[in-house]
Protein backbone atom coordinates (compact mmCIF):
# COMPACT_ATOMS: atom_id res chain seq x y z
CA UNK A 1 0.00 0.00 0.00
CA UNK A 2 1.00 3.48 -0.84
CA UNK A 3 0.17 7.12 0.67
CA UNK A 4 -0.99 10.02 -1.85
CA UNK A 5 -3.02 13.94 -1.33
CA UNK A 6 -5.08 13.60 -4.05
CA UNK A 7 -5.03 17.72 -4.38
CA UNK A 8 -1.62 18.29 -2.65
CA UNK A 9 -1.86 22.11 -3.36
CA UNK A 10 -4.38 22.73 -0.95
CA UNK A 11 -1.52 21.83 1.63
CA UNK A 12 -0.41 25.27 1.20
CA UNK A 13 -3.38 26.41 3.30
CA UNK A 14 -1.49 25.41 5.92
CA UNK A 15 1.02 28.00 5.82
CA UNK A 16 -1.64 30.58 5.90
CA UNK A 17 -3.02 28.64 9.34
CA UNK A 18 0.55 28.91 10.93
CA UNK A 19 0.57 32.64 10.21
CA UNK A 20 -2.97 33.08 12.14
CA UNK A 21 -2.16 31.22 15.14
CA UNK A 22 1.18 33.21 15.01
CA UNK A 23 -0.34 36.66 15.05
CA UNK A 24 -2.98 35.34 17.38
CA UNK A 25 -0.06 34.63 20.04
CA UNK A 26 1.27 38.14 19.65
CA UNK A 27 -2.18 40.17 19.13
CA UNK A 28 -3.21 41.65 22.56
CA UNK A 29 -6.08 40.30 23.73
CA UNK A 30 -9.33 42.53 23.82
CA UNK A 31 -10.34 43.94 27.42
CA UNK A 32 -11.86 46.73 29.12
CA UNK A 33 -9.67 48.98 31.26
CA UNK A 34 -10.40 49.46 35.24
CA UNK A 35 -7.88 51.71 37.46
CA UNK A 36 -5.85 49.80 39.99
CA UNK A 37 -6.19 46.50 38.53
CA UNK A 38 -2.73 45.83 38.44
CA UNK A 39 -2.57 45.25 42.09
CA UNK A 40 -4.98 41.87 41.90
CA UNK A 41 -2.59 40.23 39.01
CA UNK A 42 -1.54 38.46 41.90
CA UNK A 43 -4.13 36.45 42.50
CA UNK A 44 -5.25 35.47 39.03
CA UNK A 45 -2.04 32.78 38.85
CA UNK A 46 -1.19 31.69 35.79
CA UNK A 47 -3.97 29.40 34.64
CA UNK A 48 -5.49 31.53 33.20
CA UNK A 49 -3.54 32.68 30.86
CA UNK A 50 -3.27 29.10 30.07
CA UNK A 51 -7.32 28.57 29.45
CA UNK A 52 -7.44 31.70 27.00
CA UNK A 53 -5.57 30.00 24.61
CA UNK A 54 -7.30 26.73 24.72
CA UNK A 55 -9.59 28.36 22.23
CA UNK A 56 -7.21 28.85 19.87
CA UNK A 57 -5.52 26.10 19.98
CA UNK A 58 -8.99 24.28 19.21
CA UNK A 59 -9.61 26.10 16.42
CA UNK A 60 -6.24 25.65 14.76
CA UNK A 61 -6.52 21.89 15.17
CA UNK A 62 -9.28 21.94 13.75
CA UNK A 63 -8.35 23.78 10.81
CA UNK A 64 -4.99 22.02 10.18
CA UNK A 65 -7.62 18.52 10.18
CA UNK A 66 -9.66 20.35 7.64
CA UNK A 67 -7.00 21.49 5.37
CA UNK A 68 -5.14 18.23 5.56
CA UNK A 69 -8.95 16.80 4.66
CA UNK A 70 -9.70 18.86 1.91
CA UNK A 71 -6.05 17.33 -0.11
CA UNK A 72 -7.87 14.19 0.42
CA UNK A 73 -5.42 11.79 1.44
CA UNK A 74 -5.64 8.63 0.24
CA UNK A 75 -3.87 4.89 0.26
CA UNK A 76 -3.59 2.67 -2.91
CA UNK A 77 -2.31 -0.08 -4.91
CA UNK A 78 -1.05 -0.57 -8.09
CA UNK A 79 -2.54 -4.18 -10.02
CA UNK A 80 -1.56 -5.27 -13.21
CA UNK A 81 -3.00 -7.38 -15.91
CA UNK A 82 -0.76 -8.85 -18.24
CA UNK A 83 -2.11 -9.69 -21.67
CA UNK A 84 0.96 -11.03 -23.54
CA UNK A 85 2.65 -14.66 -21.76
CA UNK A 86 6.10 -12.75 -23.07
CA UNK A 87 8.79 -15.23 -22.97
CA UNK A 88 9.09 -18.60 -21.82
CA UNK A 89 12.91 -19.04 -20.48
CA UNK A 90 14.59 -22.21 -18.80
CA UNK A 91 17.70 -21.99 -16.83
CA UNK A 92 19.52 -25.01 -16.98
CA UNK A 93 22.46 -24.87 -14.87
CA UNK A 94 25.35 -26.63 -14.10
CA UNK A 95 26.59 -27.61 -10.33
CA UNK A 96 29.37 -30.21 -10.88
CA UNK A 97 32.13 -30.48 -9.17
CA UNK A 98 33.78 -28.55 -11.53
CA UNK A 99 32.30 -25.49 -11.36
CA UNK A 100 34.20 -24.82 -7.69
CA UNK A 101 37.20 -23.90 -10.04
CA UNK A 102 38.54 -20.09 -8.60
CA UNK A 103 39.42 -18.67 -12.31
CA UNK A 104 36.63 -16.23 -11.71
CA UNK A 105 36.48 -12.95 -9.56
CA UNK A 106 34.20 -10.61 -7.92
CA UNK A 107 34.81 -7.28 -6.72
CA UNK A 108 38.57 -7.83 -7.47
CA UNK A 109 38.66 -11.00 -5.39
CA UNK A 110 38.68 -14.86 -6.76
CA UNK A 111 35.21 -17.08 -6.73
CA UNK A 112 34.20 -19.75 -8.06
CA UNK A 113 33.06 -20.39 -10.88
CA UNK A 114 29.37 -21.16 -9.52
CA UNK A 115 29.20 -18.05 -7.23
CA UNK A 116 30.01 -15.56 -10.35
CA UNK A 117 27.28 -17.45 -12.23
CA UNK A 118 24.58 -17.10 -9.24
CA UNK A 119 25.44 -13.44 -9.40
CA UNK A 120 24.81 -12.96 -12.76
CA UNK A 121 21.76 -15.35 -13.32
CA UNK A 122 20.18 -13.79 -10.75
CA UNK A 123 20.65 -10.20 -12.26
CA UNK A 124 18.96 -11.45 -14.96
CA UNK A 125 16.41 -12.59 -13.59
CA UNK A 126 15.46 -9.59 -12.35
CA UNK A 127 15.93 -7.66 -15.62
CA UNK A 128 12.48 -9.96 -16.98
CA UNK A 129 9.94 -8.91 -14.69
CA UNK A 130 7.34 -9.89 -17.12
CA UNK A 131 8.60 -13.29 -18.14
CA UNK A 132 8.25 -17.06 -16.99
CA UNK A 133 11.34 -18.58 -15.85
CA UNK A 134 12.39 -21.95 -14.79
CA UNK A 135 15.48 -23.49 -13.44
CA UNK A 136 17.05 -27.16 -14.37
CA UNK A 137 20.12 -27.71 -12.44
CA UNK A 138 22.20 -30.89 -13.10
CA UNK A 139 25.64 -32.43 -12.40
CA UNK A 140 25.69 -36.40 -12.66
CA UNK A 141 21.66 -36.05 -12.54
CA UNK A 142 19.46 -33.02 -13.60
CA UNK A 143 16.15 -31.80 -12.13
CA UNK A 144 14.29 -29.32 -12.18
CA UNK A 145 14.77 -26.38 -9.31
CA UNK A 146 12.09 -24.57 -10.09
CA UNK A 147 8.99 -24.97 -12.80
CA UNK A 148 8.39 -21.91 -14.71
CA UNK A 149 6.44 -19.06 -12.90
CA UNK A 150 6.92 -15.07 -12.54
CA UNK A 151 7.34 -15.35 -9.17
CA UNK A 152 11.27 -13.48 -9.39
CA UNK A 153 11.80 -13.88 -5.29
CA UNK A 154 11.67 -17.49 -5.45
CA UNK A 155 13.50 -17.81 -8.41
CA UNK A 156 16.38 -15.80 -6.67
CA UNK A 157 16.08 -17.23 -3.04
CA UNK A 158 16.49 -20.77 -5.15
CA UNK A 159 19.80 -19.96 -7.48
CA UNK A 160 21.15 -18.32 -3.72
CA UNK A 161 20.90 -21.54 -2.50
CA UNK A 162 22.67 -23.16 -5.57
CA UNK A 163 25.61 -25.72 -3.96
CA UNK A 164 28.42 -27.20 -5.60
CA UNK A 165 27.66 -31.08 -5.92
CA UNK A 166 23.96 -31.01 -5.50
CA UNK A 167 23.08 -32.76 -8.29
CA UNK A 168 26.79 -34.86 -8.09
CA UNK A 169 30.43 -34.17 -9.75
CA UNK A 170 30.32 -35.47 -13.12
CA UNK A 171 27.80 -33.89 -15.94
CA UNK A 172 24.65 -34.71 -17.88
CA UNK A 173 24.32 -32.31 -20.55
CA UNK A 174 21.88 -34.50 -22.03
CA UNK A 175 18.96 -34.67 -19.88
CA UNK A 176 19.86 -31.42 -18.67
CA UNK A 177 18.48 -29.96 -22.41
CA UNK A 178 15.63 -32.74 -22.22
CA UNK A 179 14.27 -32.00 -19.19
CA UNK A 180 14.37 -28.27 -20.08
CA UNK A 181 12.58 -28.89 -23.11
CA UNK A 182 9.71 -31.08 -21.56
CA UNK A 183 9.34 -28.08 -19.05
CA UNK A 184 8.40 -25.47 -22.48
CA UNK A 185 6.98 -27.96 -24.81
CA UNK A 186 3.15 -27.73 -23.55
CA UNK A 187 3.06 -23.68 -22.87
CA UNK A 188 1.59 -21.36 -25.13
CA UNK A 189 4.29 -18.10 -25.47
CA UNK A 190 5.73 -15.88 -28.15
CA UNK A 191 9.27 -17.38 -27.72
CA UNK A 192 10.37 -20.17 -26.03
CA UNK A 193 14.29 -20.28 -24.93
CA UNK A 194 16.29 -22.60 -23.38
CA UNK A 195 19.74 -21.19 -22.18
CA UNK A 196 22.27 -23.35 -21.01
CA UNK A 197 25.44 -22.83 -19.07
CA UNK A 198 28.07 -25.47 -18.01
CA UNK A 199 31.77 -25.93 -17.95
CA UNK A 200 32.20 -29.40 -18.65
CA UNK A 201 32.51 -32.53 -20.92
CA UNK A 202 28.82 -34.36 -21.17
CA UNK A 203 30.38 -37.64 -19.48
CA UNK A 204 26.85 -39.01 -17.73
CA UNK A 205 24.02 -40.59 -19.13
CA UNK A 206 22.37 -42.39 -22.02
CA UNK A 207 21.14 -39.08 -23.87
CA UNK A 208 23.92 -37.38 -25.97
CA UNK A 209 23.45 -33.64 -26.17
CA UNK A 210 23.03 -33.55 -29.77
CA UNK A 211 20.38 -35.93 -29.65
CA UNK A 212 18.53 -33.74 -26.43
CA UNK A 213 18.71 -30.44 -28.46
CA UNK A 214 17.44 -32.18 -31.92
CA UNK A 215 14.26 -33.33 -29.86
CA UNK A 216 13.68 -29.79 -27.98
CA UNK A 217 13.86 -27.60 -30.89
CA UNK A 218 11.37 -29.80 -32.87
CA UNK A 219 9.15 -28.56 -30.11
CA UNK A 220 9.97 -24.96 -31.32
CA UNK A 221 12.77 -24.53 -28.70
CA UNK A 222 15.56 -21.94 -29.07
CA UNK A 223 18.96 -23.09 -27.35
CA UNK A 224 21.46 -21.03 -26.38
CA UNK A 225 24.76 -22.88 -24.55
CA UNK A 226 27.24 -20.79 -22.77
CA UNK A 227 30.59 -22.61 -22.36
CA UNK A 228 31.84 -21.01 -18.42
CA UNK A 229 35.76 -21.38 -17.83
CA UNK A 230 38.93 -21.53 -19.71
CA UNK A 231 41.01 -24.70 -20.73
CA UNK A 232 44.16 -26.08 -19.01
CA UNK A 233 44.99 -25.88 -15.91
CA UNK A 234 42.39 -23.86 -13.16
CA UNK A 235 42.94 -23.08 -9.49
CA UNK A 236 40.49 -25.90 -6.71
CA UNK A 237 40.70 -24.98 -2.89
CA UNK A 238 41.37 -28.22 -1.41
CA UNK A 239 41.31 -29.54 2.11
CA UNK A 240 43.83 -31.67 3.25
CA UNK A 241 44.82 -32.54 6.73
CA UNK A 242 47.41 -29.59 6.84
CA UNK A 243 44.81 -27.33 5.65
CA UNK A 244 43.22 -25.82 2.58
CA UNK A 245 45.10 -25.28 -0.05
CA UNK A 246 44.93 -23.77 -3.58
CA UNK A 247 46.05 -26.82 -6.57
CA UNK A 248 46.12 -26.37 -10.10
CA UNK A 249 44.02 -29.22 -11.62
CA UNK A 250 43.44 -29.49 -15.28
CA UNK A 251 39.47 -28.69 -16.95
CA UNK A 252 37.96 -29.31 -20.21
CA UNK A 253 35.43 -27.40 -21.92
CA UNK A 254 33.85 -29.31 -24.97
CA UNK A 255 32.95 -26.12 -26.90
CA UNK A 256 32.93 -28.80 -30.13
CA UNK A 257 29.50 -30.04 -28.69
CA UNK A 258 27.50 -26.47 -27.42
CA UNK A 259 28.12 -24.86 -30.50
CA UNK A 260 26.42 -28.01 -32.06
CA UNK A 261 23.65 -28.22 -29.82
CA UNK A 262 23.01 -24.37 -29.99
CA UNK A 263 23.17 -24.79 -33.91
CA UNK A 264 20.78 -27.34 -33.86
CA UNK A 265 18.99 -25.19 -30.84
CA UNK A 266 18.80 -21.99 -33.70
CA UNK A 267 20.45 -20.17 -30.70
CA UNK A 268 24.40 -19.09 -30.50
CA UNK A 269 27.12 -20.32 -28.64
CA UNK A 270 29.24 -18.11 -26.07
CA UNK A 271 32.11 -18.78 -24.02
CA UNK A 272 32.71 -16.84 -20.94
CA UNK A 273 36.24 -16.94 -19.64
CA UNK A 274 35.51 -14.33 -16.91
CA UNK A 275 32.48 -12.93 -14.70
CA UNK A 276 32.40 -9.74 -17.24
CA UNK A 277 32.23 -11.79 -20.00
CA UNK A 278 29.69 -13.70 -18.51
CA UNK A 279 27.49 -10.19 -17.60
CA UNK A 280 27.54 -9.48 -21.07
CA UNK A 281 26.37 -12.68 -22.80
CA UNK A 282 23.50 -12.91 -20.65
CA UNK A 283 22.73 -8.53 -21.26
CA UNK A 284 23.44 -9.75 -25.14
CA UNK A 285 20.27 -12.72 -24.61
CA UNK A 286 18.18 -10.18 -22.56
CA UNK A 287 18.65 -7.59 -25.52
CA UNK A 288 17.98 -10.34 -28.32
CA UNK A 289 14.85 -12.18 -26.57
CA UNK A 290 12.81 -9.23 -26.16
CA UNK A 291 8.78 -9.18 -26.76
CA UNK A 292 6.44 -6.75 -26.58
CA UNK A 293 4.21 -7.28 -23.18
CA UNK A 294 0.76 -5.47 -23.11
CA UNK A 295 -0.16 -4.54 -19.34
CA UNK A 296 -3.44 -3.09 -17.95
CA UNK A 297 -2.49 -1.22 -14.64
CA UNK A 298 -5.75 -0.90 -12.07
CA UNK A 299 -5.13 1.70 -8.92
CA UNK A 300 -7.68 1.24 -6.40
CA UNK A 301 -8.17 4.11 -3.95
CA UNK A 302 -9.03 4.01 -0.26
CA UNK A 303 -10.37 7.33 1.18
CA UNK A 304 -8.87 8.82 4.09
CA UNK A 305 -10.44 12.04 4.54
CA UNK A 306 -13.57 11.04 7.22
CA UNK A 307 -10.72 10.00 9.48
CA UNK A 308 -9.81 13.65 9.45
CA UNK A 309 -12.84 15.72 9.11
CA UNK A 310 -14.86 14.28 12.08
CA UNK A 311 -12.39 14.78 14.65
CA UNK A 312 -12.17 18.34 12.64
CA UNK A 313 -15.68 18.70 13.79
CA UNK A 314 -15.44 17.52 17.37
CA UNK A 315 -12.34 20.00 17.84
CA UNK A 316 -15.09 22.75 16.48
CA UNK A 317 -17.68 21.95 18.62
CA UNK A 318 -15.37 21.54 21.73
CA UNK A 319 -14.17 25.24 21.11
CA UNK A 320 -17.80 26.29 20.79
CA UNK A 321 -18.82 24.94 23.97
CA UNK A 322 -15.72 26.32 25.90
CA UNK A 323 -15.86 29.88 24.41
CA UNK A 324 -19.81 29.94 25.96
CA UNK A 325 -19.29 28.25 28.92
CA UNK A 326 -16.57 27.71 31.31
CA UNK A 327 -14.33 29.97 28.98
CA UNK A 328 -16.53 32.71 28.02
CA UNK A 329 -15.81 36.40 28.01
CA UNK A 330 -17.35 39.05 29.78
CA UNK A 331 -16.60 42.55 28.34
Amino acid sequence: MMFRFAYPVILVLLAVVGAWVFFSLRRKPPGITYSMTSRMVRFAGGGGRFLAKVPMALRAGCLILLVLAAARPQLYNVSREIRSPGVDIMLCLDTSGSMQALDFKLDGKPVSRLTAVKKVVSEFIKKRETDRIGLVVFGEDAFTQSPLTVDKGLLLGLVDKMEIGMAGDRTDIGSAIAIGGKRLKDLEAKSKILILLTDGVHNAGDLTPEQAAEAVRTLGIKIYAIGVGGKGLAPFRVKTPFGTHIIQQRVELDEKTLKKVAKTGGGKYFRAADTKQLDEIYDMIDREEKTEVKVKEFFHFRELYPYLLVPALILLMLEIFLRTTFLRKIP
